[in-house]
């Protein structure tokens, strides 16, 4: 049969062995040297053993003291470990987790996450919000989101950033395309062709625009706001678009090729935003994000 022993008999006995003093073990204890005396001696009764060896200057642990010190303190150390592992799994229960991301993400990979998070923690109330970059900043700066997953950008030092993973670019192209069959295109193949542009405010037309500096491409003159449209326009053989990897399946359902740049070509970073504290829910979301979206991520 186990003894009968609580967290208070196996702390007040771990503060005696550091302290080596009932007076000072009892006032670290929060107990009077009569009350912490009794604990002591209720320890000993229980495992009916002498722990200590008391005169009127010193306490001496006894063999079995020394012997016993070392298990009260891995026993408080794994229980201290089990009802901390308890507590963030009952705040996981309740709860919200509101994530800003790129409209991208947002779309294809972040769903799965979501919902395999959701299934874990059916308590926790998730918010998404797909939005461009400066808007997911924003939201996460009014405190309406925790995470946010965005483009660089020049508004991030007030948060904690790191690099979830890198987006390389694609030349979308029809298939009756000249630069449809080649396996990796160069920048400056691009020279002469029509480009049809997303909106200046989007993070993939800024990256664009440094990487085609020098290339001289004839103006399409359109410039839209969403994928679907750029796909639409391209296969009415409009122009042609570069584009990064994570929108790709927008151009799935359509008869067009994807063409990937040239090794050695800048790609979009993307970035994790969050403030420099987070909730139990929100770390749990930040983890898996990591964990399935990051680069070498499942």
């Amino acid at each position: 049969m186990l003894p009968n022993i609580s967290s208070k008999l196996l702390q007040a006995f771990v503060a005696l062995a550091d302290c080596r003093h009932f007076t000072r073990a009892a006032e670290r204890c929060h107990l009077s040297q009569s009350a912490f005396s009794a604990v002591i001696q209720k320890l000993e009764a229980a495992l009916n053993a002498k722990l200590v060896e008391r005169d009127t200057r010193n306490v001496m642990l006894t063999v079995e003291g020394e012997m016993f010190v070392e298990v009260a303190r891995g026993l408080l150390a794994d229980m201290e470990a089990a009802f901390g592992n308890l507590s963030d799994h009952v705040a996981r229960r309740k709860g919200r987790v509101a994530i800003a991301a790129l409209p991208s993400l947002a779309a294809n990979g972040l769903p799965a996450v979501i919902a395999e998070y959701r299934a874990s923690y059916p308590g926790v109330k998730v918010q998404l919000h797909d939005a461009l970059s400066d808007q997911c900043l924003h939201l996460l700066r009014q405190g309406k989101v925790d995470l946010a997953i965005t483009a660089p950008s020049a508004r991030l030092a007030e948060f904690d950033t790191r690099v979830l993973c890198s987006d390389p670019f694609y030349l979308v192209c029809r298939r009756d395309h000249a630069l449809a069959r080649k396996r990796r295109v160069q920048l400056a193949d691009l020279a002469g062709c029509e480009l049809i542009h997303l909106a200046k405010s989007t993070s993939v037309r800024q990256h664009v625009d440094r990487l085609m500096q020098g290339v001289v491409v004839r103006d399409s003159g359109l410039e839209v706001e969403h994928l679907a449209t750029v796909a639409g326009l391209i296969e009415h053989g409009l122009g042609v678009a570069l584009v990064p990897a994570l929108t790709l399946f927008q151009f799935k359902k359509l008869d067009l090729v994807a063409v990937p740049l040239a090794a050695g070509q800048p790609e979009r970073p993307i970035l994790l935003a969050m403030p420099r504290t987070l909730s139990v829910a929100a770390r749990g979301m930040l983890e898996l994000i990591e964990l399935r979206l990051g680069s070498g991520g499942g």
